[in-house]
């Protein structure tokens, strides 16, 4: 553990990472009903999944009174022009989701992961949710290609004047403000002697919290985690007063204690075992892990108090329930919330099962094809509506003229356009 001395100091309203045992940001398993359930298992903290800066900016931050969480959303471009959908009428726009928090239960231990590759998009992006959030995370760690386009993730490695820009600015613009915590996630580089270089820099830069994932930028989560460089870091952090995570083939609370113990680490966050089993937070006194029918069933229920995604929640479950299991193929082959509650025998969550699907307007018999053919046409709906609002201007002007005809004097003639040529869009 980090022992007493200089720290830089955590923020009003942020969160001291040390000492916890936390939730990693993955991209599907970092979804609000994930979040709640590892909380609820006994994590300190989570992250949120990486949110793009460029998806966030121009969302509209809604509070959903009937879930009872902050939506933040934007309309949906289905592959069409922002013009074609503000053509469109107000029934016939379709509002995507990007980010879902629950402000009772998990905003004052939320930490939000953004990725970036500016200083100025970061920014403005980061003010959207820093009212709703503990700490503003910036991922310099993914390797995945989507994470690494435009030069953010593990990309911002190679370039740490750029990433080293993108801290300062939230922690001025954004952590002071707010007044609360910003932290960064990084990956090992090729040699001790880079690692440490980078290292010396970034906790210069007014963070809080750094966290390490103990592999390089090519290694995949196969591959074992190297801890030879660990200890280094946590030193360089320590004498700057920086909280210090380590993360990388952690399994349990009870061994992410013995490696913070070890290495010195302040934290330790924990990712693929989590995904597989949340309980795995728990302690040994509170009694370990807990089977899979018990977490996902409890999984179930999170999910449908929060109209979780479709999509996710069926991926979420297929990492949940052991390959081996019967219910595992039907669940996998599954097309609704009320199909799945009845394979995994919570009959008693149909009702509810059946308003979510209807809210979501889950489909069971909705195909690829199906959706596509929708996206093909919604070109061909904005013309229509288009059409239909030039139409109703012109009937307008044609019912205004033949009331003047009607109240005019008989022996004065009103010239009207024949209703044909009006009606030409």
């Amino acid at each position: 553990m980090t022992e007493p001395g200089t720290r830089v100091p955590i923020p009003r309203n942020g969160v001291d990472y040390r000492g916890k045992v936390v939730l990693a940001p993955m991209v599907r398993s970092g979804e609000l009903p994930s979040r709640l359930l590892a909380l609820r298992y006994g994590a300190d903290l989570v992250w949120g999944p990486e949110t793009v800066d460029r998806s966030l900016i121009g969302c509209t931050r809604t509070p959903n009174h009937h879930l009872s969480t902050i939506d933040f959303t934007r309309q949906s471009a289905n592959g069409v022009s922002q013009a074609q959908i503000d053509s469109l009428p107000p029934e016939q726009r379709k509002e995507s989701l990007i980010f879902r928090i629950h402000p009772t239960r998990e905003s004052s231990r939320l930490i939000f992961q953004l990725g970036t590759a500016s200083p100025s998009t970061a920014v403005a992006a980061a003010k959207l949710v820093a009212g709703d959030v503990a700490g503003i995370d910036v991922n310099s760690g993914c390797p995945k290609p989507f994470s690494m386009k435009g030069g953010r993730g593990a990309a911002l490695l190679q370039d740490p004047d750029r990433l080293c820009a993108i801290l300062i600015a939230l922690v001025e613009e954004v952590g002071k403000v707010r007044e609360i915590g910003i932290s960064v996630k990084i990956r090992l580089l090729e040699t001790e002697e880079k690692t440490r270089a980078l290292v010396e820099r970034l906790v210069r830069t007014g963070i809080t919290g750094l966290t390490v994932h103990c592999r390089t930028t090519p290694m995949r989560p196969r591959e074992r985690a190297i801890r030879d460089q660990l200890k280094m870091v946590v030193g360089v952090c320590r004498d700057a007063g920086v909280a210090c995570v380590m993360n990388g083939d952690v399994e349990d609370r009870k061994q992410a204690l013995e490696l913070m113990e070890e290495f010195g680490a302040d934290g330790a966050m924990i990712a693929t075992a989590a995904e597989k089993n949340p309980s795995c937070f728990r302690t040994m006194e509170e009694g370990g892990l807990v089977r899979w029918k018990e977490v996902a069933d409890e999984y179930m229920r999170t999910a449908l108090e929060v109209h979780n995604k479709w999509a996710n929640t069926k991926f979420l479950l297929s990492q949940l329930i052991p390959g081996k299991q019967s219910v595992y193929r039907p669940v996998s082959q599954s097309k609704s919330y009320e199909e799945i509650v009845n394979i995994l025998g919570l009959e008693n969550l149909t009702g509810q099962a059946r308003e979510v699907d209807d809210a979501l307007q889950i489909r069971p018999k909705e195909t690829k094809a199906e959706r596509k053919r929708y996206a093909n046409e919604l070109p061909k709906l904005t013309i229509d509506a288009k059409r239909t609002k030039s139409n109703d201007i012109c009937m307008k002007t044609v019912q205004e003229q033949e009331s003047v005809q009607l109240s005019a004097p008989s022996n004065i003639s009103v010239p009207l356009e024949p209703p044909g040529t009006a009606l030409i869009a």
